[in-house]
């Protein structure tokens, strides 16, 4: 749980740099939060370059270097970026087929269209996920983050398990006892002393690959800079890229919520970009934000400033190379108490409550669960939001596509019978597509009058099927006219009446 902060600081005074190093509790925060990030950071670039297929500094470079880069020129003061199983997934089989060359060239290559993808306004992107498809991600990552820490705890040494149960006692109790430091820190020294002074023989830090003993240098990748290349390169390039600002805006905008602050979604994507930029050329595999270590920075420790990310970084490259012999001797089973202290604070429970589901309209219940679904069967949390986002947008259409309503009456204008036809609601292409439908042609008098003045035109689907009706009723020596648009629907309907093929 985070350490208490000063009475009068306000969210936003809490992101600052400068106080922080003014502040000794705000500083401490940040210092604490940024160590125990690096230790969770460990662990997980080794997995990733397993999956990547890449040797283990590859991952722990690319940890260090977008951690300390993002720091420096993302949006969102404490989010932490590194090596994540989403962008290793993407690279796995470029990997396999072309090697660590082309890997670095697509990293780099992704990096630019994360900067270009920044600028063109992507971010803006966001405000189209439904909070249904925010609460589906961060349940679909409580769930992947505790199952990712299932496999260390199957076949292995019997004290695995008493370890693991006192590391969730400490990171769960004490918080009940104080604040002064970040519970996952103590569970993860304690459970270290124990094992060294005991002797026990269980697995550690240092069983997931060998840690580097040397800096990262400047990596020029060597493949021909051709158009085969680019050929090669530029499906897992656009991959990285996207994987990567989806996850990250998706992480950023949940920080947001958690620290009632706001953030440069812009600045962040185009800020990865440049990280993974930094990260290629230094021989790292590239990546994104990491929600499961954000969640340890933001909610277990308490951090807020870029400060915290950026000791993240740093810290990670002192412990793995100068004590990297002492970092090797972490027991797994502290670290996997930490992550599950991590997915059940990540959880969204009040989601689930009987309470909240009776309550909750059904379709964004649906759209929860099926992205949720989606990411835990795929293990991509990409493909889940986008298929979370296409469900919405669906039933969303569905349901608005019954408040357009049209109704009749026969009135008199000028002595002469006139059918009128009030049309309510928001026509777009869900909505106006059996319009058509709703007139009666064959039985209407010598004039017709079509009442837009309490709906939209929103499309060019719209304007089609007013063609279509309009063309019926001249087909039938009827002369439809269309009163009551407003301003920008009339200049939308001048514009293109009569330039659309009719669907009809």
């Amino acid at each position: 749980m985070p350490a208490l902060a000063p009475a009068t600081e306000t969210p936003e005074e809490a992101q600052s740099v400068r106080r922080a190093l003014r502040t000794p509790g705000r500083l401490k925060t940040e210092v604490l939060g940024g160590l125990v990030v690096a230790l969770a950071l460990i662990p997980e670039a080794l997995a990733f370059s397993i999956i990547a297929g890449v040797d283990p500094r590859v991952g722990l470079f690319a940890a260090f270097t977008m951690a300390v880069t993002i720091a420096i020129v993302g949006g969102r003061p404490a989010m932490i970026s590194a090596a994540t199983g989403s962008v290793a997934l993407v690279i796995a089989p470029l990997v396999r087929s072309h090697g660590l060359d082309y890997l670095i060239a697509a990293v780099i290559l992704g990096g630019a269209l994360q900067i270009a993808l920044g600028l063109l306004g992507v971010a803006r992107l966001m405000r189209f996920v439904p909070r249904s498809v925010m609460v589906g991600f961060v349940n679909a990552l409580a769930i992947l983050i505790f199952s990712a820490q299932v496999p260390e705890l199957i076949g292995v040494p019997w004290a695995v398990y008493p370890l693991a149960a006192a590391g969730l006692l400490i990171v769960f109790g004490l918080p009940r006892l104080t604040r002064a430091v970040p519970a996952p820190l103590v569970a993860i020294i304690l459970l270290t002393l124990a094992v060294v002074v005991l002797g026990l023989h269980v697995p550690a830090v240092g069983d997931k690959g060998q840690l580097p003993h040397s800096l990262p240098t400047l990596f020029l990748p060597h493949v021909p800079l051709t158009l085969e290349t680019l050929q090669v390169v530029g499906p897992y390039a656009l991959g990285i890229a996207v994987v990567g600002l989806l996850e990250t805006l998706m992480t950023a905008k949940f920080v947001d919520d958690i620290t009632d602050t706001g953030s440069s979604k812009t600045r962040e994507a185009w800020g990865q970009g440049v990280a993974n930029i930094v990260t290629g050329f230094l021989g790292g595999m590239g990546g994104c934000a990491m929600i499961g270590q954000t969640m340890i920075n933001v909610k277990a420790a308490g951090a807020r400033t870029r400060l915290s990310t950026f000791l993240a970084g740093a810290i990670l490259l002192v412990l793995v190379v100068p004590l990297g012999s002492v970092v090797a001797l972490i027991p797994m089973a502290a670290l996997v108490a930490v992550m599950i202290f991590v997915s059940v604070a990540t959880f969204d429970w009040h989601s689930i409550r009987p309470s909240t589901l009776r309550t909750m309209p059904k379709s964004e219940t649906a759209v929860m669960v099926v992205t949720v679904a989606v990411v835990v069967a795929t293990n991509n949390l990409a493909i889940g939001v986008c298929a979370g986002v296409l469900v919405a947008m669906v039933l969303f259409a569905r349901r608005v596509a019954h408040f357009a309503t049209v109704r009749r009456e026969i009135v008199d204008r000028d002595g002469a019978e006139t059918a009128v036809y009030t049309v309510d609601g928001e026509l777009f292409f869900a909505s106006s597509n059996d319009l058509y439908t709703q007139f009666r042609y064959a039985h209407d008098p010598e004039r017709v009058e079509i009442d837009l003045h309490r709906s939209h035109l929103w499309d060019a689907s719209t304007i089609a099927a007013l063609d279509a009706v309009t063309e019926k009723y001249r087909n039938h020596g009827i002369e439809a006219r269309i009163i009551g648009l407003n301003e920008a629907s009339r200049a939308m309907h001048e514009r293109l009446s009569g330039q659309l093929a009719s669907a009809h």
